[in-house]
């Protein structure tokens, strides 16, 4: 989110889709880095517009699938409140530990799991929300299905997620975020680079109903806001981290910085959210 709860198999293992397999540098990087994301405006935004696609209400149980650090999970408590549950699932146990640590006494449960696998009876919960996951995954109709299996009959599933292909920069010299781009690509960002422009098409294919989408262009006006949410343009990514040929890193970076120091400095990225209902 994103958040990072992913299947064991993944097409690629970007920093965000094997925390577990981080080294403890980047580890806390990639944590802090989850952290300071969800405090950025322009996700905050986003996820609003989602609270209001997935409309969690007093009494529900609900599934937090990739639930990363836990704050989405605490959120939905609230309207749930004390008759209600969340069910926070992360494929990764340091994301896991990490949302036990920041546990604020509201009524969720975190467990470390797969979402293509989960351990739920058909039906258990009311409501899914999934953040900025099925980018990571290898097969992303094959975990929609396994959210829709635990969901009960006219429940409501809400999935979040990033439309790479959308990611655009203005102010630098032209053709040179492409190159970098090019470099970076299933490194910084996943294979699955379409992934929200395909969740409508998904959930329809599934036979969902009551479908809405809706496009969020988050947009980035200087380099420090966009470095929350894009590695690419964050200078505190350390060089081991990139996948790029010497030289370039630094070029683009400094660009980044000029762009910044001029006030023409323009990044966009589009997410989308979809969500609908179960047959029943």
């Amino acid at each position: 989110m994103n958040n990072c709860g992913m299947e064991p198999a993944q097409k690629d293992r970007t920093p965000f889709s094997d925390i577990d397999g981080l080294t403890a540098q980047m580890s806390e990087i990639v944590l802090d880095a989850l952290t300071a994301m969800g405090r950025h405006p322009e996700i905050r935004r986003v996820r609003r517009i989602a609270f209001d696609a997935l409309q969690p209400a007093a009494g529900q149980r609900l599934l937090d699938a990739g639930s990363g650090n836990g704050e989405v999970a605490r959120a939905l408590a609230v309207p749930v409140g004390a008759q209600g549950e969340i069910l926070a699932v992360d494929h990764s146990s340091a994301m896991t530990a990490a949302a036990i640590s920041s546990h604020d006494g509201s009524n969720v449960r975190y467990l470390t799991g797969d979402a293509g696998d989960l351990h739920l009876p058909d039906g258990h919960v009311d409501g899914v929300w999934c953040e900025r996951l099925l980018q990571h995954v290898d097969d992303a109709d094959a975990v929609i299905g396994e959210l829709i299996r635990v969901t009960r009959p006219g429940g409501r599933i809400c999935l979040i997620d990033t439309d790479w292909g959308s990611l655009a920069f203005d102010g630098m010299p032209a053709g040179l975020g492409d190159m970098v781009l090019g470099h970076v690509h299933g490194h910084f960002t996943p294979q699955q680079h379409d992934m929200g422009r395909t969740l409508r098409r998904r959930l329809v294919a599934a036979g969902l109903r009551d479908l809405t989408a809706t496009p969020v262009t988050c947009f980035f006006a200087t380099p420090e806001s966009a470095a929350v949410v894009l590695p690419m343009v964050n200078p505190d990514v350390p060089e081991s981290a990139w996948a790029t040929p010497p030289g370039l890193r630094e070029e683009w970076l400094a660009c980044v910085e000029a762009a910044g120091a001029s006030g023409t400095f323009l990044a966009v990225l589009t997410i989308w959210v979809v969500a609908a209902s179960t047959p029943g």
